[in-house]
């Protein structure tokens, strides 16, 4: 897709036809540097989120921008990103791969490879492979119950996002989790946390490759198992009415599913997607309510979603594309996601604040 917009239509240029926006971004691994690219695009059309809701990779990417000041946040984005890649294939193959690898087929190969070196060494700056396998581990131990180490992450987390900014209120932060003992979902939120790098952590906590973390003697997993993303907060007291939501997991495939790896993956889609299918139909439900008069209002309002997906280049990638951290890989994602992004804003602008641009029923019932 290469439909572009001018780079200077942006706030100072153009009115921006709503008051308050929510940005809600998935989970997803590497394939997270498409919501960079989203969010690149978005910033330069002058749409800066209020509130930004994530899950995973896209609590990450939600820390990092709300921690930083506008000016600042691209770059830090771009620093993450350029930081976990595996700094591309083994040398020997990085000419085939810029001469061959042009395919669907192609990519998906070289994919498997990278994933497989993200997966015996670690993403730097994100997590590191422990030298023995949890099996060989007293239980009871952290190292008992992952393959690796995620102390880089914290590291990386304080050394980008002002954490201090961060919770000041200026954009609202949440970062969605599963609470192991209960199996209940929690949002880490600056309105009733304060969030530490330890809570964006946790959001992403994905077991068995990475630990649970700890925090006030509860331990919490990714929240992508009960809420990739998470809707409900938004329906209740949300003063926001415009919810741009960023898929990275497509809802549907073309095909069925040829090999067992390609139902592995479909399984993992359909788990992930679950939840998000499940507050579509609410928010659809609570818009039937308004519309029909059946309530009055009071701490609910109608939410006007917005969808910026590109499932025409996500249903091309095998499983292993969300432990690739190939730089060519994560380009090819950040651009994709830019590109989106542009036709989106070129097609909808003039309707946010208006009406939504997610036909619900279509997409989700």
């Amino acid at each position: 897709m290469n439909v572009q917009v001018e780079r200077d239509v942006t706030a100072a240029r153009r009115r921006i036809p709503f008051e308050r926006v929510v940005l809600v971004l998935q989970g997803g691994g590497a394939l997270g540097a498409y919501q960079a690219g989203v969010y690149e695009a978005l910033a330069e059309a002058g749409i800066n989120p209020d509130w930004i809701a994530g899950v995973s990779v896209g609590a990450i990417n939600g820390a990092i921008i709300a921690g930083n000041p506008p000016n600042s946040r691209i770059d830090r984005m771009r620093e993450f990103w350029a930081q976990v890649t595996a700094g591309g294939l083994w040398p020997c193959f990085d000419d085939l791969r810029l001469n061959v690898a042009r395919g669907d087929t192609a990519r998906n190969i070289f994919n498997q490879i990278s994933a497989g070196i993200a997966m015996a060494s670690g993403a730097k700056g994100f997590f590191t492979a422990r030298p023995m396998g949890p099996w060989l581990q007293p239980a009871g131990t952290i190292e008992a119950t992952s393959f690796y180490d995620t102390g880089d992450l914290k590291h990386t987390l304080e050394r980008l996002v002002d954490f201090d900014r961060l919770n000041g209120g200026a954009t609202r932060f949440s970062a969605g989790a599963v609470n192991v003992r209960t199996g209940n979902f929690v949002y880490f939120d600056t309105t009733t946390h304060t969030i530490r790098p330890e809570h964006v952590m946790a959001s992403g906590a994905l077991p068995p490759g990475l630990p649970a973390i700890e925090i006030e003697g509860e331990h919490y997993w990714d929240g992508g198992y009960m809420g990739n993303p998470a809707i409900f907060p938004l329906i209740y007291g949300c003063e926001s009415s415009d919810v741009v939501s960023v898929h990275i997991n497509p809802l549907e495939r073309p095909e069925l599913p040829r090999t067992a790896s390609e139902i592995l993956n479909r399984i993992n889609e359909i788990s992930f997607n679950s939840s998000l299918m499940r507050e579509m139909r609410a928010i659809n439900f609570v818009t039937k309510l308004i519309d029909d008069g059946k309530v009055n209002g009071d701490g609910l309002r109608r939410l006007l979603v917005h969808s910026i997906a590109a499932d025409e280049v996500m249903v091309k990638l095998g499983v292993s594309s969300k432990m690739n951290a190939d730089w060519e890989f994560l380009l090819h994602l950040h651009e994709a996601g830019r590109s989106y992004t542009e036709a989106w804003i070129a097609a909808n602008f003039d309707r946010l604040g208006r009406e939504s641009t997610t036909d619900i029923r279509a997409q989700y019932l």
